[in-house]
């Protein structure tokens, strides 16, 4: 199937979600937060685009 950007945007934001929160878990370590700062509109916006790219993939992978 073609990719195409906004497939590899998601993608990759669900990506650095996914690195983001093995940090968290493992290490108990926000590099969102750090980059970013603690809940400012910033990192509001990033948690917030990674949580639409995760929807994005469920749409993604269910039109094959």
């Amino acid at each position: 199937m073609h990719k195409n950007a906004m497939d590899w945007i998601a993608i990759v934001l669900v990506i650095i979600g996914g690195i983001n929160w093995g940090l968290v878990g493992l290490f108990e370590w926000d590099l969102v937060m750090f980059i970013f700062g603690d809940m400012t509109i910033l990192s509001r916006v990033i948690y917030s685009l990674v949580g639409l790219s995760a929807l994005w993939m469920i749409y993604y992978i269910s039109k094959e």
